[in-house]
């Protein structure tokens, strides 16, 4: 499988997944959205009815109290008949139309009256009016209130007629039963509003969440490639040198078959040393490496650094050492590795004709203080805030510049997990296209 392919299966698969929880995660907002939409409403018209129907008994009630009062003036004695009754013609609408008939009209002040004390007897607010109509022509005949303007939330029960022959129906209108509707649903809508930014803050942390795997995928992605495509130089000399060597054809060129092996030596140590150092890197995080620290002497390790690079290098490059503190309590083994993948870098980054590297040390009041100089290419200040994240080379790839020398990204985390398991630190200071400084600080003993 080629490395075009191997994309492409990537892309594909990561396409899918991320295609899914786009969808589940819209489809969950949806329903989240239409559940408490259909629970809102539901609640309202419930509410809605009650009110209408408390409003109705009201004026139900209102009327009767009102038709009391009207009755009481009549002489002792007075009885009063009713009438053939249906489901829109109460009993007591003959004894409305009775008292009218017989001289003894309906108060709509003494109904304001009652019926404004009854509604806020029901937490039905004081915002309403009354209408006297006359329902076979529409017209209005009278009315009383507190002439609130209509609004959205008016309520309107159904009319209650004084005469049989519905010539004239009182109509009691809540205009505006907000507090009512409030206070009614207020825990309702609270508990909604809840709802609601929790449901929102788990669709947006759901997103960041995918938008984090994105970038993670993106990273494995871009890693897997920089890893086929790295380890294929090596692996290629390897081939090719225990080609020639297995061949036999280098037998009379002593000096040849020797710098054979020497290229399929360096090839192995390469590719073993990233291996040792993935391997490194999972014990680090997982908290499981122990770091075995003793005072180490700088001075060989700078020196025996400093012999390799210089015949390893394929541009002129020079070193200079000015260690003030002699010793540093460190693990030696990853002390060496640490300075070792500091300088490499120093050399792939560095102009073709060559760079200076400065490694100087010294001692405070906390930590012993090892830097590393060069004036290679420098490193941006966005690039300063992602340079020790892990693979973050290799997502690099990517970038603009794609020239830069290729890698898998874990140098530098290296660094800087070796530095926290040493409970020390790591800065970096650089001016892009001047110069660039790590500063390792190992704690004292």
């Amino acid at each position: 499988m080629d490395k075009k392919k191997i994309k492409e299966f990537f892309a594909d698969k990561k396409n899918r997944r991320f295609a899914g929880l786009s969808a589940l995660t819209f489809l969950g907002l949806i329903g989240a959205l239409a559940l408490q939409a259909v629970w809102l409403i539901n609640t309202y018209q419930l509410i809605q009815a009650n009110i209408r129907k408390e409003s109705y008994e009201t004026i139900e009630k209102a009327l009767e109290e009102e038709g009391n009062m009207r009755f009481g003036q009549t002489p002792k004695g007075t009885k009063i008949m009713s009438g053939p009754t249906n489901d829109t013609i109460p009993p007591m609408t003959y004894f409305y139309q009775r008292l009218n008939d017989m001289g003894y009209p309906m108060s709509l002040h003494n109904l304001d009256s009652i019926t404004n004390e009854l509604l806020v007897n029901k937490d039905l607010g004081n915002r309403y009016y009354i209408y006297l109509i006359n329902l076979q022509t529409g017209e209005r005949l009278d009315s009383i209130g507190t002439h609130q303007e209509m609004s959205w939330l008016s309520i309107k029960p159904k009319y209650f007629p004084i005469r049989s022959d519905y010539t004239q129906v009182i109509q009691l209108i809540l205009t505006n039963p907000f507090q009512t509707f409030l206070e009614r649903m207020g825990l309702l809508i609270l508990a909604t509003i809840i709802i609601l930014i929790l449901v929102v803050s788990s669709i947006i942390y759901q997103i960041r969440i995918i938008a984090r795997m994105n970038k993670i995928f993106q990273i494995r992605e871009d890693f897997t490639y920089a890893m086929i495509h790295d380890m294929k130089t090596p692996l290629s000399s390897i081939f090719t040198a225990l080609y020639f060597l297995h061949s036999g054809r280098l037998d009379n060129k002593p000096e040849t078959k020797e710098k054979y092996y020497t290229i399929a030596e360096n090839e192995v140590d390469h590719l073993l040393t990233l291996t040792n150092r993935v391997l490194t890197l999972s014990k680090l995080e997982s908290h499981k490496l122990e770091m075995n620290r003793e005072d180490v002497q700088l001075e060989p390790i700078v020196e025996n650094l400093t012999v390799k690079f210089t015949a390893k290098a394929q541009k002129p490059v020079r070193f200079t050492a000015d260690l003030k503190a002699p010793m540093v309590y460190a693990d030696k083994e990853y002390l060496e590795e640490v300075l070792s993948n500091l300088m490499d870098n120093a050399i792939k980054y560095s102009k073709p004709e060559g760079v200076d590297i400065r490694i100087r040390s010294e001692l405070n009041e906390k930590y012993t203080v090892v830097k590393v100089h060069d004036n290679g290419l420098g490193i941006s200040e966005a690039d300063q805030r992602t340079i020790f994240n892990k693979y973050e080379r290799a997502a690099a790839g990517r970038k603009k510049n794609k020239n830069r020398p290729s890698g898998f990204g874990l140098g530098l985390n290296f660094v800087q997990q070796v530095m926290n398991a040493h409970e020390g630190k790591v800065f970096v200071t650089s001016i892009e296209g001047e110069f660039t400084e790590f500063a390792l600080f190992f704690p004292k003993e």
